[in-house]
């Protein structure tokens, strides 16, 4: 494969050498995101994929297929959300990807193809102010938008506009992984194959992930897995069945629908389900422009290799209560609504699990968190969400048993890599936890967050030359990573930005008004979330004529080459692609009004005069990153002209910098 870093591996290094960033830790190249100043576009390099010319290898078995070999430092096998984080993540900070998806579509489950909405720590807005952050923000801030009209397919198109145009990562797209190659406890090889394209790639890397959610990689490498539930003995956990069994989640298929100006008359097919009112004791229809998550089945049977036979089963179903809305009488509002698409491909919840070095559980999940993991990484918070395995085949169950916790919980590290392949990585509904955590860990906001820690741990132990284990055991390696990931707008609960290269933390704050209850001085104190209602770690102003200023000022010159602002994007609401209209009603659909959307930076020069630096109109996002200069100054202005709709000016944080990035 051809290179396609922005330096070659010495200069990479070399560039790495010159920041240090914590204490003797020369730890990751600060890259600019996608939210930073738009950079041209690189087109993917399609001969390394394709070559015209190729060595002649084959695979006895497969001889008409033709053999490619990549290489790169860090592999990702699933281009879900929690894949595409992770592949993002790493690209951004340097390292050379290789993202493949055996789908011709991102997003997994979130793809119009499945069709879930993203839900996470906020559960459904229940619990306002904590919405993800970090590489899925950006994404749902992106859609939001551009995408007004709530298109399933413009989603999908984003996350391959988002993929593509990182010029570190090459997509494998239709592609799937069915071999690996392990020595000493690592992986050295990995073998997929594109049926559509007649290759198979021999893919050498440093750094693997397993974000598939069946653990196909994992299976492949010999990482331990398990399947199932344990039992409450097992773990202590309240919550979990008495005995261990191999009974999983089941499995659901969407479909939608839409109202004309007509009758749609609807006539089902003869192996659809004869679906009656006792069949919906526990499963209420209120509205049917997106059914059903709780048409759900096959948890009490293998979901991997009973796939054909699931999907049957679920559109049995979906169709047979189509065909109740419509024809049992019972919904005469129904006559002139049509199903106008049905999901093909069964959404699962859970099949394998792999194991790391600590197994998530429920009491490390509840009781505010109380257990503070030292190699916190990511946060999560949806419920304890239990389904029944028999699904929609027992009526007389109720389709979840749902246990709500309190606070937002941290993830480990621990947890998002291999226990016996040292350097396999996961993420997704396959990390390390017992059944009962993973009920709430499944999600795919969850998942989202934990592609995002583990691209990044890829780009730490990349630098450093070490194993995920030895990340976790250099515990100050640990903190700078930490660090990393807050820098990048990841949430972990408990830790705050304590950045010693970050010059705005010696700054003294002024601003030109502040709204009640908030502080200028905030947008230093190293936390960058509030509750509703509350301005104890944001600034506020109100918008004059004349708009809102803030001010950064240092005893002494500073050189400042790069600027970040984190604003506030309206983490009290939900934000995330649905066909459901309840959850369409929570949300206000365009840039979040809170945003801070027309800008300017200044620095005071030696003649105590004002110089322009940045001007940005139109922003929409929560982190915005600025290269320029340097400047030598003593003074630093941020003067807000427009927001997207708020009275007052909002800002989370201000982080400065003495080179550009």
């Amino acid at each position: 494969m051809k290179k396609k870093n922005v330096w070659n591996r010495r200069e990479f290094m070399g560039n790495v050498a010159g920041l240090g960033m914590f204490s003797s830790y020369s730890l990751l190249a600060r890259v600019p995101a996608a939210t930073a100043e738009a950079a041209s576009f690189v087109s993917p390099d399609f001969e390394s994929v394709a070559p015209a010319h190729t060595t002649g290898e084959r695979i006895a078995a497969e001889p008409n297929m033709t053999v490619v070999a990549l290489a790169c430092d860090f592999l990702v096998a699933g281009g879900g959300m929690a894949g595409v984080c992770a592949a993002l993540a790493a690209a951004r900070n340097g390292a050379r990807v290789v993202l493949i998806q055996n789908r011709s579509r991102l997003g997994g489950n979130a793809s119009s193809e499945v069709r879930m909405h993203i839900v996470g720590a906020d559960h459904h807005g229940g619990r306002p102010g904590w919405r993800e952050g970090g590489i899925l923000e950006e994404l749902r801030l992106d859609d939001t938008a551009n995408n007004p009209h709530w298109s399933w397919e413009l989603w999908d198109l984003l996350l391959y506009d988002k993929v593509i145009s990182e010029p570190n990562i090459t997509l494998l797209l239709d592609t799937s992984v069915y071999g690996a190659a392990v020595a000493d406890g690592r992986i050295t090889e990995v073998l997929a194959r594109c049926d559509l394209t007649e290759h198979i790639y021999r893919i050498q890397a440093r750094y693997y992930a397993d974000c598939t959610g069946d653990c196909r990689l994992g299976l492949e490498a010999g990482a331990q897995f398990r399947i199932g539930h344990e039992s409450r003995e097992r773990y202590n956990e309240s919550l979990a069945p008495e005995t261990e069994g191999p009974e999983t989640l089941g499995s659901s298929i969407m479909f939608t629908s839409k109202e004309y100006d007509y009758p749609v008359p609807f006539t089902p097919p003869p192996w659809a389900r004869k679906i009656t009112k006792d069949h919906l004791k526990f499963r209420g229809i209120r509205s049917w422009e997106y059914g059903y998550w709780w048409i759900e089945w096959g948890g009490q049977i293998d979901a991997i290799r009973d796939n054909e036979r699931i999907r049957f089963e679920l559109l049995s179903i979906v169709l047979g209560v189509w065909d109740y809305i419509k024809n049992s009488g019972d919904h005469p509002d129904s006559a002139n609504w049509g199903m106008d698409w049905v999901g093909m491909i069964p959404g699962k919840r859970s099949s394998r699990r792999l194991v790391g070095p600590h197994t998530l559980i429920q009491n490390e999940m509840v009781d505010g968190n109380d257990r503070v993991f030292d190699d916190a990484v990511a946060i999560g918070g949806w419920p304890f969400d239990n389904h029944p395995p028999s699904g929609f085949d027992d009526p007389e169950i109720p389709p979840y048993d749902s246990v709500r916790i309190d606070e937002v919980y941290n993830i480990p590290l621990r947890c998002l890599y291999s226990e016996n392949i040292h350097n396999l990585f996961m993420a997704g509904r396959n990390i390390s936890a017992s059944h009962v955590a993973f009920t709430s860990t499944r999600v795919m906001g969850t998942c989202a967050v934990e592609g995002q820690a583990i691209g990044t741990a890829a780009t730490v132990c990349m630098n450093q030359d070490i194993m995920p284990q030895q990340l976790y055991e250099n515990k100050a390696l640990l903190a700078a990573y930490q660090q990393q990931l807050l820098r990048d707008d990841q949430t972990i609960k408990g830790v705050d930005n304590t950045d010693p290269d970050d010059l705005a933390r010696q700054a003294a704050v002024s601003a030109s008004g502040a709204v009640e209850g908030s502080k200028a001085a905030n947008v230093i104190n190293g936390k960058t979330r509030d509750l509703p209602r509350q301005w104890a770690n944001r600034w506020g102003a109100p918008m004059t004529d004349d708009g809102a200023w803030l001010e950064l000022q240092w005893d002494t010159p500073q050189q400042i080459g790069h600027v970040q602002l984190c604003f506030d994007t309206g983490f009290s609401r939900e934000l995330t692609l649905s066909e459901h209209s309840g959850a369409r009603g929570r949300q206000k659909r365009g840039p979040q009004p809170e945003t801070v959307r027309d800008y300017r930076i200044l620095c005071r020069d030696e003649n105590d005069a004002w110089r322009e630096f940045v001007v940005v109109t139109g922003n929409y996002q929560r982190l915005r990153r600025h290269d320029f200069g340097p400047a030598r100054t003593t003074a630093l202005r941020l003067e807000i002209t427009a927001t997207n709709g708020n009275p007052e000016a909002r800002l989370y944080e201000i982080r400065c910098y003495a080179q550009a990035f």
